[in-house]
């Protein structure tokens, strides 16, 4: 499989009817396979679960246009992983350094409950963005579905690497590290703080350095 889906991607035909849908009510939305976003030569990637339904499914890029895209790029500044400035458009003209940023589900599924088929449906793309990653070294998976597809992709035993935030695993030529979601769910509960969320960046980049 090619790294990026399709646009109009047939592969899982509830997700696909599920952006039918969405095109009639909500016709000025991208309403796509959201593809990756960043530089070919990226060190760093970054996955995700699915698009938001207001967020990159409206935006036609990652984490852009909700709560999740202002956390992580707020962070993602703070870092020194962006150039301009975030605005929450993908014509804002940020763009990322020496990062990129995917999604386990490249399609926006209902309730952002991608079912499980889907999930490995969609995992030969992942696995292709991966490989294309010639630089890659280090991978930050946010949730446990993302990890899980992280290691699906590697064809890695998910028992061999359990899910932890803060978590960091060792893997062969680059390393992989965890991280609650940065939803607004998450941070509403208190299951993640932008602190927690930081440190996981902090972690990795002074692993890169």
């Amino acid at each position: 499989m090619p790294p990026e889906a399709p646009r109009d991607c047939p592969l899982c035909p509830r997700l696909a009817e599920f952006r039918a849908a969405n095109k009639r009510a909500l016709p000025a939305y991208f309403n796509g396979a959201v593809p990756s976003f960043g530089t070919a030569d990226a060190k760093l990637l970054i996955v995700g679960l699915a698009p938001g339904l207001h967020g990159a499914n409206q935006t036609g890029r990652p984490f852009t246009g909700d709560y999740a895209g202002d956390l992580l790029y707020a962070t993602l500044a703070a870092v020194g992983r962006l150039n301009g400035t975030y605005a929450a458009r993908a014509d804002d003209g940020m763009t990322l350094r020496d990062a990129m940023i995917s999604n386990a589900v490249r399609c926006v599924p209902p309730q952002n409950k991608p079912e499980t088929s889907e999930i490995k449906i969609c995992n030969g793309f992942l696995a292709a963005r991966i490989a294309s990653l010639q630089n890659l070294r280090a991978i930050v998976a946010l949730g446990t579905i993302a990890h899980n597809a992280t290691l699906t992709a590697l064809k890695l035993k998910k028992s061999a690497y359990k899910f932890g935030h803060g978590a960091v695993h060792p893997l062969d030529g680059f390393t992989l590290y965890d991280s609650y979601h940065c939803s607004r769910y998450n941070t509403n509960t208190g299951v993640l703080t932008p602190a927690m969320f930081r440190a996981v960046f902090d972690r990795v980049e002074a692993d890169l350095a």
